[in-house]
């Protein structure tokens, strides 16, 4: 098998390479070839549909090359691409920054299917047992979440560890709601959760930015944000804004499902942190 790490850029490794693809494998070559900047944020899924083959293919496309698989390709990919693209002044940063934020919300703003967020707001707002998953930075997504909650009254748990996570999902039952919050939909700790949380007979709504993705094939709602982020780039603050836009629209959709007893909670709960402010 071939080593790719040993310095060759991505590109000129399929170049070098080409006259062995397939009639499918050259498909996959010329879309990434054509447009490896999109490339970066594809899933599977999306790089699959785009070049017209099936994702098996493309998977032995990159295991054929000596990638472990499309994100190891796409690591190497991105470092190569930022080297040609970086080119930016350091006084256009702060600009830069505000600008991506500001689109990354607009953007999400109007992806938001509206039937779709009223049925999540339904899900959890008449279920005694919401949990919801999330690792790495969607963990920190999922713990705001759950200060929201909580908030307002509504009782959920937070699971952010994946040993943890297929325990509780191990437990669930049709009365369950399941948040998953996975930027890619492809993270394999949420993934596998989700399928036994799916087994088990509970309600899954899928927070993500791909609407064709691993976690989506088990979601019964799929709430989508606009910021996809490429290998160099997880975890970036747009990311984290647009899943905290959508966790506070489910938020508010609960609050006004249960404004009394929602304002009830929220004073006792200033009332009492008030106590721990000097």
């Amino acid at each position: 098998m071939l080593n790719p790490h040993n310095g060759m850029k991505p590109t000129l490794l399929m170049e070098q390479h080409k006259q062995n693809f397939t009639k499918s494998e050259q498909k996959i070559y010329n879309y990434i070839k054509d447009n490896n900047h999109d490339v970066l944020y594809h899933s599977l899924t999306e790089l699959s549909e785009a070049s017209e083959v099936a994702e098996a293919t493309v998977l032995r496309f990159f295991r054929k090359l000596g990638f472990k698989g499309f994100q190891d390709f796409k690591f190497l990919l991105a470092q190569e691409v930022s080297v040609l693209t970086t080119h930016d002044h350091e006084n256009t940063y702060m600009e830069k920054i505000k600008n991506n934020v500001v689109r990354a919300v607009e953007d999400s703003y109007e992806i938001i299917d509206e039937e779709t967020l009223q049925k999540s707001v339904d899900a959890i707002n008449s279920s005694d047992d919401v949990v919801v998953f999330g690792v790495g930075s969607s963990g920190i997504a999922a713990l705001d979440m759950q200060t929201r909650l909580m908030r307002i009254g509504k009782h959920v748990h937070v699971t952010i560890d994946p040993h943890f996570m297929a325990m509780r999902a191990s437990s669930m039952n049709e009365n369950t709601v399941v948040i998953a919050i996975s930027l890619t939909g492809g993270t394999k700790d949420i993934v596998d959760t989700v399928a036994i949380a799916k087994e088990r007979g509970a309600t899954v709504i899928a927070l993500t930015n791909y609407v064709k993705s691993p976690l989506t094939r088990y979601a019964d709602y799929v709430l989508l944000t606009s910021a996809k982020e490429n290998p160099l780039d997880s975890g970036s603050l747009v990311s984290k804004v647009t899943q905290l836009f959508l966790i506070d629209l489910i938020c508010t959709g609960v609050t006004i499902n249960n404004y009394k007893n929602s304002e009830k909670v929220r004073m006792e709960i200033t009332k009492n942190i008030a106590n721990k402010l000097y």
